[in-house]
């Protein structure tokens, strides 16, 4: 593979985001009916109020005010796209630069593994460990929840089963191994656990994947 690989694949993901990003950020013909509904309703408001008699500075006056509504309702419509695009393109500013320091860190313990030539593996062990702390701490500041699921009654809302296996010291259907932990954020599923679940002994029922 070329070195030149990933970056292109980054690009084209980036593009991807962009494109999805405008099409979201497209006029929404919901605000453009109501704009026009809008107007609609002042013109006919002000037809009545101003009867058969009304002057033509009445008209210019009329006239005036639909340009202002027309001209206020196409400002919130621009200032509504901007924002979107801001919170599309900085909302996540925030958690990447804290996690700033935890790259530091990972870039400092690699410099030392380097420097020691591999000999003080516990040294850098304790150091990926601590950084793995800092990660999850920083992450759970932004609502990210781990999934314990080691122990646990199996639950296909959380869990996802990835093979079943005897085990006569824990109850049927429960998690006695985690291939991979699960995460929530606040209250939405990000991944579930995916697990090993015992299955009761030889001659009972077990849970089917």
């Amino acid at each position: 593979m070329s070195p030149e690989k990933p970056d292109d694949d980054a690009s084209e993901g980036w593009e991807s985001l962009e494109e999805d990003a405008e099409r979201s950020l497209a006029p929404n013909p919901e605000l453009e009916e109501a704009m026009r509904e809008a107007m609609e309703a002042v013109e006919a408001r002000e037809e009545e109020r101003r009867g058969p008699g009304a002057t033509e500075g009445e008209d210019g006056e009329l006239q005036e005010r639909l340009l202002r509504l027309q001209a206020e309702f196409e400002n919130f419509r621009k200032r509504t796209l901007r924002e979107k695009e801001e919170a599309f393109r900085y909302g996540h500013q925030n958690l990447v630069k804290d996690l700033l320091p935890t790259v530091d860190n990972l870039e400092r313990a690699i410099e030392s593994a380097r420097g020691s030539q591999g000999g003080d593996l516990e040294g850098l062990l304790q150091g990926v460990e601590m950084v793995l702390r800092e990660l999850l701490a920083i992450l759970a500041n932004f609502g990210l929840e781990r999934i314990d699921a080691e122990g646990a009654a199996f639950d296909p809302a959380v869990h996802e089963a990835m093979a079943q296996q005897p085990d006569e010291s824990v109850a049927p259907n429960t998690v006695i191994q985690v291939f991979e932990t699960g995460y929530r954020l606040r209250d939405r599923l990000l991944r579930p656990a995916r697990v090993v679940v015992s299955s009761a002994p030889s001659g009972g029922e077990g849970t089917s994947e």
